[in-house]
């Protein structure tokens, strides 16, 4: 939606302070995020993907090493397949959250 009006408001300085990180903490600008709270919309923060990430990539590294290992004859694994399908989905799930967040403004 165009952005096409001025809207100016006297607020106690403390109030403002906290819609600004509040609007840092869910990747709006303050005019979003105080429109989206007047009008009743989700405001949606979601942290620590970072770290869920992380911890994802590092499930997959073991992944492919066992995967690795197995084709060397190394380690007899009965079947890494369906890990692999549900770690993807997993990533993919993700990847969908993060470009929700970052871009459902």
């Amino acid at each position: 939606m165009n952005k096409d009006t001025t809207f100016s408001i006297r607020i106690a300085s403390r109030d403002l302070d906290t819609i600004k990180k509040k609007a840092k903490q869910a990747r709006l600008s303050q005019s979003d995020y105080v429109t989206r709270c007047c009008l009743g919309r989700q405001v949606v923060v979601i942290e620590d993907l970072k770290e869920v990430a992380k911890q994802l990539r590092a499930i997959g590294n073991n992944l492919n090493q066992l995967t690795a290992l197995s084709n060397m004859g190394r380690v007899s694994i009965v079947n890494l397949d369906g890990m692999t399908q549900e770690l993807a989905g997993i990533s993919a799930a993700l990847r969908e959250i993060q470009e929700r967040g970052r871009w459902s403004r």
